[in-house]
């Protein structure tokens, strides 16, 4: 049970994020290029699926940021439990810190989530553009769908990798804010107090001379092992699903 610690925050969490982000980077595509089909999107700028994506993550880190929150403090606090559940977790939050406090660290979340995004969204259709011009050349394929399901999650797995480990030491500090003042057992590490970091900079170059510079790259073989086959399957699942929707309104 140990393994889905936080999983119910987490779900919270993510179906609103992917929600929103599809949403709004569906969006912003659909003005740049000013039509709503996906294989007309692939016509627009790299530069814009960078941008488009930086902005789509922004936006739905701010309207799902509690619920990441709630994840990180239910998964870090391990036993014996500081919170039961969710509920108790978010009462005590806004009676000790107020609502302010169910957004402690968007700061240094958003700071990490536009490169985060906008690296991942950016790379996966330069891989996708990449994959299938390799699919013309090698097999004379014309079409632009041409890019089958397992070269799709390919690319996704390689964006989620690349944009993972490129941004993973911001994540490290976006999860000390996180977790500041957590009161936990002392063999799960080293409570953090309150008020320990003042800003981000203070907190990257904290951690760069207390633990060196692999203190920031804590948690990135278990963070992409779990984040690019993710991203793989969401991206996958989101091609499939908007060209099955497309074909419905035709």
């Amino acid at each position: 049970q140990g393994f889905w610690r936080g999983n119910v925050p987490a779900l919270f969490m993510y179906m609103p994020y992917t929600a929103i982000q599809f949403t709004v980077l569906h969006k912003l595509k659909t003005f740049a290029s000013g039509s709503s089909r996906t294989e007309d999107h692939l016509h627009l700028s790299p530069y814009l699926s960078y941008v488009s994506g930086a902005i789509a993550g922004s936006a739905a880190t701010v309207g799902s940021y509690p619920f990441d929150l709630l994840r990180t403090i239910l998964a870090s606090q391990g036993e014996p439990k500081v919170y039961p559940n969710m509920r108790s977790a978010l009462v005590d939050i806004v009676q000790t810190r107020g609502v302010r406090g169910l957004y402690a660290g968007l700061t240094p979340t958003l700071v990490e989530i536009i490169p985060y995004a906008g690296l991942q969204f950016g790379s996966y259709d330069t891989f996708k553009r990449s994959m299938m011009s390799w699919n013309r050349y090698r097999y004379g394929i014309e079409e632009d769908d041409s890019a089958s399901s397992f070269q799709l999650f390919l690319c996704g797995f390689a964006a989620g990798t690349f944009s993972k480990a490129a941004c993973h030491p911001l994540d490290v500090v976006k999860k000390r804010f996180q977790i500041e003042g957590l009161k936990r057992h002392p063999r799960y590490g080293a409570r953090i107090e309150s008020s320990t970091y003042k800003g981000m900079y203070h907190a990257l170059t904290e951690i760069v001379v207390k633990e060196g510079f692999g203190g920031l790259y804590k948690g990135l073989f278990p963070s992409v092992v779990k984040s690019a086959p993710a991203g793989a399957v969401t991206f996958v699942a989101y091609e499939y699903i908007s060209d099955w929707l497309e074909s419905l309104l035709m």
